[in-house]
Order: structure tokens, then C-alpha cells, then sequence
């Protein structure tokens, strides 16, 4: 099994900067692509940023130019640099990972979620 723990998450005002790491754990595995999503209150799910382990990213269009989604393969954790932060990007935040897994009778593929961590910004 593998284990997504995201970390790095709180209260910031605006215009602040925070960074949020999604470190996996686990059975022996790679990632193949990974992203970050968030939800907010009443709003539904949305992807924030995603990278693959090549590092070819995407972004949602609400966070382009202000956020950066980075990956370290050595450390199988990943990053969202988060700049110039509004109050519209208060949500929970989660971690998902398309991974490949290499378990002791087979390889699969797996998606992974974390279990989400909270960042306000407010002042």
C-alpha cells in the first residue's frame, strides 16, 4: 500500500506565499503523474496543478502565474509553491498520484488521494 501526506498548510493573509508538499510512501512504486486539487465549501473538486514524472505540468487557469507544481522523483514527493495568495483560494487542498506499483506477484497501476489539508487565507 501506499500512503499519500501532505503537509505545509495554514493561515496565511493575502498576498502571502505558502507551500505544500505531498510526500508518498509505501510499497514499492513510481510516480506517474501527480497533481493537486481543492475544494472549497459548497463548490465542487477542481485540479489545481499536475505534473508528470518527466515534469510536464498543467495548471487550472484560476492559478496560473501564481502557483508552481514541482516533483522530486529521488524523494517521491511533490510540490505546490503557492504565491500571491487570495482569499478565493481558501479550500482543502488534496494530493492524487497515478502511481505504478511493484507488488510481490504483479505491477499495477493505482491512484492514490491524500487526506486533504486545509489552507485559509485571510487577514
Amino acid at each position: 500500500q501506499v500512503q499519500l501526506v501532505e503537509s505545509g498548510g495554514g493561515l496565511v493573509q493575502p498576498g502571502g506565499s505558502l507551500r505544500l508538499s505531498c510526500a508518498a510512501s509505501g510499497s514499492s512504486f513510481s510516480i506517474n503523474t501527480a497533481g493537486w486539487y481543492r475544494q472549497a465549501p459548497g463548490k465542487q473538486r477542481e485540479l489545481v496543478a499536475a505534473i508528470t514524472s518527466g515534469g510536464s505540468t498543467n495548471y487550472g487557469d484560476s492559478v496560473k502565474g501564481r502557483f508552481t507544481i514541482s516533483i522530486d522523483n529521488a524523494r517521491n514527493t511533490v510540490y505546490l509553491q503557492m504565491n500571491s495568495l487570495k482569499p478565493d483560494d481558501t479550500a482543502v487542498y488534496y494530493c492524487n498520484a497515478d502511481l505504478t506499483v511493484r507488488g510481490l506477484a504483479r505491477t499495477y497501476r493505482n491512484n492514490n488521494w491524500g487526506q486533504g489539508i486545509q489552507v485559509t487565507v485571510s487577514s
